[in-house]
């Protein structure tokens, strides 16, 4: 935990490599002191096919899954580090964009958690 999913148009891959986005991602989240290191994960889904309004525009989306417990103005901040990095990384792409989630402590469950019962 926390999951970020990156959503993106499969040109943006002839910009900059996966890894490179991912690792900014990656960078962001980290430095906003939210997080333990070893438990950040990015993922990036391209496409190849979408519209945006009508267009063929590069697009970058962001969808962030955290646990629940962090403030408005932390998940704000962390919304506006990572959109800014991706910006200056990626200043041609014209939509660059996140939303943040909150995880349930009481629903959430992975398998290290069931494994020991």
């Amino acid at each position: 935990m926390p999951h970020f999913v990156i959503d993106c148009s499969e040109n943006i891959l002839n910009k900059k490599t996966p890894n490179e986005i991912i690792q900014r991602v990656y960078n962001s989240a980290e430095a906003s002191g939210l997080f333990e290191d070893g438990d950040i994960k990015v993922r990036i889904n391209p496409f190849k096919y979408y519209t945006i309004g009508n267009t063929r525009n590069d697009f970058m989306h962001i969808f962030a899954n955290i646990m629940e417990g962090r403030s408005i103005l932390e998940k704000s901040d962390l919304s506006r580090r990572i959109v800014s990095e991706l910006t200056s990384m990626l200043p041609e792409v014209p939509i660059i964009s996140i939303n943040i989630r909150d995880f349930e402590k009481a629903t959430y469950c992975n398998k290290s958690m069931v494994e020991g019962k």
